[in-house]
């Protein structure tokens, strides 16, 4: 569970900002988007498969470059 402890002489805003930038480094949200659904195995293996396949395109293009 993140938390985020809040300082006597801390305002709201930081802390606020402090339990985002937690939240995005900590991956919650993308995996809770990812569990919005059931994925059937056959279709994660597909998507899993384009994601790597969009990995070595950008990987290769930057090489080029």
């Amino acid at each position: 569970m993140i938390e985020v402890r809040l300082r006597d002489d801390e305002r709201i805003e930081q802390a606020l900002r402090l339990f985002k930038r937690k939240v995005q480094r900590s991956g919650l949200l993308q995996e809770l988007r990812k569990k919005r659904y059931y994925v059937k195995p056959s279709e994660a293996r597909q998507l899993k498969a384009a994601a790597a396949r969009r990995r070595r395109r950008k990987r290769s293009a930057s090489r080029d470059e």
